[in-house]
């Protein structure tokens, strides 16, 4: 190797340690390679390199070879559009950002994190979502403390009090803090100075479901024997996507991958143009059950006959009609009955090559009971219906999907159930009477896991799973409301919304 070779290498190398970023070898020689076509204004590649590097996203700041060259593809063009199109994100596989209230910033985990919480998991667990809601409702105007020291009435602001400085104030205050029951039948307010005892007699309600762990905003009054009386609760306001992107500073909590704003913009446009795109969702397919494998083929026989076939099938589960618990030992027949499955769809070759397909396990599919997020469905059924389906993708339960520049959320859970079971205060009925639309106010406006309390589900909450993606303003689809033998809607994607299909047009068309 020459003189001109080996500072050429030394040069590359120090332009991406100044941004933090260490190359491998082969990464090293696939940037100077890249650089071999500049000539004279190399400097001008390395900045076009640098600059793709903040694009994409990152486990760690070595950059292996294959970053590289994906860069590369990015500059010259050559990107597929496959990957910024269409992209699946499992729940193990996404970002983990924790939020430092000193510093006001997102910084990722300091080491290799565990799969397995240890005795702190659980208190970091709601102090982390606590402040993460905390720096979001201090953006918010209603919230916001008064530049000059005038009545908050008078102002228009509510301003928050800590709980530990409720002692010694008189009047109504603005609190906020995280339901919970330190004692049998008692339940109090706790932030992270203090805890306060509350009397929820009667408390006004917003639209939602207040259940113990739930993060709430109260306005009352603190008794003289020390109870903090609640005349008003409701849940953290909203904030706007566009908002909770700006203050992230361009990190990748979703997990497809950052893009740039040329990027957007050329997705948006080819999502305008995609009017025929579509998305069908299955749900609670026994595939064990001869009825429903027929109502099945005979859905996939009338997409088989249209001019468009649809962009993707989601299998939701459950597939068995009976829980795989630890009484259930029919698994070499359940692997027969996925085999059927992968048959059936490749008997559509239509839809088997140009569609793909998406399976997402249910709570009572092969895998932990009831622990959340869920793991894909396991190989050893995963390759009965892989062999004979190749667009077939087995994810976790929730898993993410962006399309274009949308970005959906996939979560399978009877939620609604559990919610209404823990409840603490009877649902306001003044906006609405639906339970669901309660379920879904409450699990928008704070985070829905947190909502339910913890002897009622198993989590895998460790560091691993710790991510600030819920304050980002998502398109979810919980399809946990209804529980009937092949539920199915048919998803369009125009531009920027979700539209439905009714469910009894559906049935209209199977039977």
């Amino acid at each position: 190797m020459g003189v001109e070779q080996q500072l050429r290498l030394r040069k590359a190398q120090q332009k991406f340690r100044m941004r933090g970023l260490t190359l491998t070898v082969d990464a090293l020689k696939a940037v100077v390679a890249f650089l071999d076509g500049f000539l004279e204004a190399e400097d001008e590649g390395l900045e076009q390199l640098l600059s793709e590097a903040d694009k994409i996203s990152l486990k760690n700041n070595v950059l292996s070879k294959e970053s590289i060259l994906e860069m590369v593809a990015s500059i010259s063009g050559s990107t597929t559009i496959e990957r910024n199109v269409f992209k699946v994100i499992d729940a193990f596989q996404v970002p983990k950002f924790c939020y430092d209230p000193i510093r006001k910033m997102f910084h990722g985990p300091a080491e290799k994190l565990a799969l397995h919480g240890d005795a702190q998991s659980k208190a970091a667990l709601y102090r982390d979502r606590l402040q993460l809601l905390q720096q979001r409702i201090v953006r918010d105007r209603h919230f916001a403390k008064p530049a000059f020291r005038v009545d908050g009435s008078r102002s228009g602001t509510c301003e928050m009090t800590p709980l530990q400085s409720l002692i010694g104030c008189s009047g109504n205050r603005w609190v906020m803090g995280i339901i919970s029951q330190l004692e049998d039948g008692c339940y109090y307010l706790e932030d992270i100075s203090a805890a306060t005892p509350i009397d929820l007699s009667v408390a006004k309600t917003t639209t939602g479901f207040f259940t113990e762990n739930s993060i709430i905003v109260a306005e009352g009054e603190l008794q003289p024997d020390g109870v903090f009386k609640v005349y008003t609760c409701g849940f953290p306001p909203l904030e706007s996507r566009s908002v909770s992107l700006s203050i992230t500073a361009g990190l990748d909590f979703f997990g497809a991958g950052v893009l740039s704003p040329d990027e957007i913009l050329r997705l948006e446009r080819m999502e305008r143009k995609a009017i025929n795109d579509m998305f069908v969702v299955f749900s609670e397919v026994w595939i064990d059950q001869e009825e429903a494998m027929q109502k099945l083929g005979m859905v996939l026989d009338g997409f088989e006959s249209v001019e468009v076939v649809p962009t993707l099938f989601v299998f939701m589960g459950n597939f068995c009609s009976r829980p795989c618990n630890l009484a259930f030992h029919a698994f070499s027949k359940l692997r027969e009955q996925f085999n059927r499955l992968g048959s059936l769809i490749a008997a559509h070759p239509r839809i088997n090559q140009e569609s793909k397909f998406l399976f997402i396990p249910g709570p009572g599919d092969p895998g932990p009971a009831s622990v959340l997020p869920r793991p894909p469905i396991p190989d050893y059924f995963a390759r009965e219906v892989m062999k004979h389906v190749p667009n077939a993708i087995f994810s976790s339960n929730p898993c993410r999907v962006r399309y274009y520049s949308q970005e959906i959320v996939f979560f399978r859970q009877d939620l609604l159930y559990r919610m209404r079971r823990s409840c603490i205060i009877p649902p306001s009925e003044e906006e609405t009477k639906d339970p669901f639309e309660h379920n879904l106010s409450a699990g928008t406006m704070t985070i829905l896991f947190d909502s339910i309390p913890l002897h009622t589900r198993l989590f895998l909450r460790t560091a691993q799973n710790k991510k600030c993606s819920s304050i980002l303003e998502l398109h979810a689809l919980i399809l946990a409301r209804l529980r009937m033998m092949v539920p199915l809607w048919l998803i369009g994607l125009p531009h920027k919304s979700l539209s439905y299909l009714p469910y009894d047009h559906i049935q209209s068309i199977l039977m």
